[in-house]
């Protein structure tokens, strides 16, 4: 339902917009006294509908705006700042109607604008004058309301003392109210008991005392959401994601448009429980619903569905992001990379440019172009755009590592050697502690015939990483088919076999190795292994194979 309910009727003239005014006013006044009675659905619906055709018939009457934002405030149909607005509206219209301050009071409190909230209360006191009773008594509970809230001074104590006792005097023969409030306060008091203590518990770090002492609070006062909240809390910083995360629904059980705790519940569901998405989707889809950082959803709400491999609506997630804000390049990028994961290139193509051209960060837009060469490259097969975007990213972040081995690899698929070389020489100079550049520098400099350089890449790679069995692999070619060492080369391909057990290149040339070393039933066991390997992995010609390990047994 929309929030803008001031509609002018085609009435003629002011006795008819009057009469049907009053009789909608008196039949929205009936329905909503039913509806708190009975608790139907129809009576609220009924109430807010003759609510809104009195304002139709006439906008002037305070009394429809103040009680028709209530109604559909508590239905989540409008938000609080809406809310606020309606009764603001109503307060202009009469400015003594002690009505109108109170709910304009009361929804300022719940949004915690306190300052203001308490002037509505006040000036409610000074309408009500000697029939001021409830607007005091719910003055006081806004001071005890900030008390637990906000960090106090001595002026709220003594706002709250004073309100309470002088509207509690004014309302002394008016018994059954002053029971029902002097137990709303008692209650209030209590969570200010419990909150404070709590606090004090928390203060000095005793975190599983102040949880226990909040489990009793939501026993002992009206105020669970309150403290599920806080023990929720607590628990994230005990690590206890579970409880942390049970807490949270227990709020929103009670309370699923308590719009923070929705927010802290998908946080933590998404650092915790990264495999729960549904959940996650769910707590963001009804953040949407507050029409508040909508971009940022849609944001969350893409990675999401990416997650889930749901590629229609990340994009649409990341398009709506960025609908809401179109130079947001961090929304470009990720549209990018969900039309990529689509197989939608040119579309991808189209947003990395877009986000590389706003380039909010030097070192970010690096990585940005890294992503757009690997789509020229290996997708469009345009290698010199795939370069030019490379060496784009070169300059604006020369310490990216990955851009100078995505160039290598470039130049090593044109087989241009030289350039793969010095790329895979500047890879190394920018991060001398990395294996991969070694290594894929060992295969640049072998294939060029440089094989003792090649002999130091690859020993260098090792160094820094002996548990890649492919450079082990690769190292013991070198030694067998460069220097013609089978008996030193032997050592690096069982390594790698120890390393990989299903490396079939490895089993294949372990038996190369034994067979030049005379060792036969080493290298049939070995051609045998990468005969049942390669079944699989389908990397060598089984025929080759085949008639190797028949030559071993030929006389």
């Amino acid at each position: 339902m929309s929030e803008q309910i001031l509609i002018q009727p085609n009435i003629t003239t002011k006795s008819e917009k009057t009469i049907k005014a009053e009789q909608s006013l008196e039949q929205a006044r009936i329905c909503h006294e039913r509806y708190l009675i009975r608790k139907n659905n129809s009576d609220l619906e009924d109430a807010i509908n003759n609510y809104i055709d009195a304002v139709k018939y006439d906008p002037t009457i305070p009394e429809t705006y103040y009680r028709l934002a209530s109604l559909m405030w508590e239905q989540g149909q409008i938000s609080l700042s809406a809310a606020i607005d309606q009764c603001k509206t109503a307060v202009s219209l009469a400015p003594d109607n002690m009505n109108a301050h109170l709910y304009a009071g009361f929804f300022m409190q719940m949004a915690e604008e306190f300052p203001d909230a308490i002037g509505e209360f006040k000036s409610a006191v000074k309408s009500g004058k000697m029939n001021s009773a409830r607007p005091r008594l719910v003055l006081s509970q806004a001071f005890l309301e900030k008390m637990n809230s906000k960090s106090a001074n001595l002026g709220d104590y003594f706002g709250f003392l004073y309100y309470f006792l002088s509207g509690s005097l004014m309302l002394a023969w008016d018994r059954p109210l002053l029971k029902m409030l002097y137990k709303k306060v008692s209650d209030d008091v209590s969570v200010f008991t419990y909150s404070t203590v709590g606090n004090f518990l928390e203060k000095f770090k005793l975190f599983d005392k102040a949880q226990n002492w909040y489990k009793q609070a939501v026993i002992g006062t009206k105020r669970s959401q309150l403290f599920y909240d806080r023990i929720g809390d607590l628990a994230l910083k005990n690590k206890e994601t579970d409880l942390c995360v049970d807490c949270y629904r227990k709020v929103l059980e009670a309370n699923p448009l308590n719009r923070d705790v929705l927010v802290k519940l998908a946080t933590v569901l998404q650092t915790y429980f990264p495999e729960n998405t549904s959940e996650t989707i769910e707590c963001y889809e009804k953040l949407l619903e507050f029409d508040i950082d909508k971009a940022a959803i849609y944001y969350e709400l893409g990675h999401l569905y990416l997650k889930r491999e749901d590629k229609i609506n990340s994009v649409s997630a990341f398009k709506l992001a960025l609908e809401q804000e179109p130079t947001n390049p961090y929304y470009n990028n990720s549209l990018a990379y969900a039309y990529s994961r689509a197989e939608l290139y040119d579309d991808a193509i189209e947003y990395y440019q877009k986000a590389i051209a706003i380039n909010p960060d030097n070192e970010w837009t690096s990585i940005v172009c890294q992503a757009l060469g690997g789509i020229y490259a290996e997708i469009n097969g345009n290698i010199e755009a795939a370069v030019a975007t490379y060496q784009a990213g070169i300059i604006l972040n020369p310490k990216n590592y990955e851009l100078y081995l995505a160039l290598g690899d470039t130049y090593m698929a044109e087989y241009d050697l030289d350039k793969a070389i010095k790329s895979y020489c500047d890879a190394v100079i920018v991060e001398p502690d990395n294996y991969r550049g070694y290594s894929k520098l060992g295969i640049a400099l072998y294939e060029k015939d440089f094989v003792e350089e090649a002999l130091v890449a690859y020993h260098k790679s090792i160094e820094l990483n002996p548990d890649n069995p492919y450079a082990q692999n690769n190292l013991g070619i070198l030694y067998m088919d460069g220097l013609l060492d089978a008996e030193e080369a032997l050592d690096y391909f069982e390594k790698a076999i120890e390393l990989d057990e299903n490396y079939t290149m490895a089993y294949f040339n372990a038996g190369r190795a034994s067979q030049q070393m005379g060792f036969t039933n080493d290298a049939a066991h070995y051609y045998q292994m990468a005969i049942n390997l390669n079944k699989d992995t389908q990397e060598l010609d089984e025929d080759d194979i085949m008639t190797r390990l028949r030559q071993l047994f030929e006389v």
